[in-house]
């Protein structure tokens, strides 16, 4: 959880049994200026970017994308307690319904499909970019029927609030206050994607936007998810290999982001993502 650290008024708030500040070191300059700017902080030094694989060639990137696309989905859905399995997730895929599951998870499976498609063809197409209009034409895709106004960051429609994450350990962190009309996650993204543009790695950029949109909780769900699609995009424009994080590393994906929203610490997220890009 944020306890020192821009941006101003930014509204996070500790929860009774948050770390204490007096436990932690002074932060550095550098430290305090990759929180200025994207609300999170990390050791590059313990970043191994080469675990990213992919040639540089971003059709080859989209051919090994749509080669694995069933496994991706498959544990993205598995990551969010979705009960298919991978042939249950292959024969949806077909067009053939499978009997006997839930429609909520034949649904997110679907939504998924459609988002993670839409990502190919913008990448195909050249017309990724890392824009809020393009996050949130994919969020509202796959989180079309679990998130409250799909497509919107916090703050953005009719209703307010929301944003507090449950952690693995039982604690809950509150999430920066959106701000009339969301403007404080709008300036949040803003500032995000300014700092983003002077990091010359495509691949450093995926994962520090996957992890500061992750923390930032700029939607009422489909967070993860959706961070997940933007990194892969930025990835995939660029040659690189998309990223999923397999189900059957969801306990190191949970400790990973209790530091990561505990601590405002992403060094162990950014490592497992790049770990598990595909």
């Amino acid at each position: 959880m944020r306890e020192w650290g821009p941006p101003p008024g930014g509204g996070y708030v500790r929860r009774p049994g948050s770390r204490d500040a007096d436990a932690r070191p002074e932060p550095s300059a550098d430290a305090r200026e990759r929180l200025a700017h994207t609300g999170i902080d990390w050791d590059p030094s313990r970043i191994d970017l080469d675990l990213i694989g992919g040639t540089g060639d971003i059709e080859r990137a989209r051919a090994r994308f749509r080669a694995n696309l069933p496994e991706i989905i498959w544990d993205a859905a598995k990551l969010e307690g979705n009960t298919f399995t991978l042939p249950e997730v292959r024969t949806l895929l077909d067009g053939v319904t499978v009997a006997g599951k839930r429609l909520e998870d034949q649904q997110q499976v679907l939504a998924l499909n459609d988002a993670y498609n839409e990502l190919d063809r913008l990448v195909g197409a050249g017309e990724f970019s890392l824009s809020k209009a393009v996050s949130d034409d994919l969020h509202r895709r796959v989180a079309r029927h679990e998130a409250i106004e799909a497509g919107n960051f916090r703050g953005e429609g009719s209703t307010t609030g929301g944003g507090s994450v449950r952690l693995s350990s039982g604690g809950v962190v509150d999430g920066r206050a959106h701000g009339d009309g969301g403007t404080r996650l709008i300036a949040a993204f803003d500032e995000l994607a300014e700092y983003l543009a002077g990091v010359g790695d495509p691949r450093e950029r995926a994962l520090i936007y996957t992890a500061a949109a992750t923390r930032h909780q700029f939607y009422f769900d489909g967070n993860k998810r959706t961070a997940k699609l933007m990194g892969s995009g930025i990835l995939m424009s660029a040659g690189f290999d998309a990223i999923s994080v397999p189900f059957t590393r969801l306990y190191e994906q949970n400790v990973t982001l209790d530091r990561l929203f505990d601590t405002d610490d992403a060094t162990g997220y950014m490592r497992l993502l790049a770990d598990r890009a595909r």
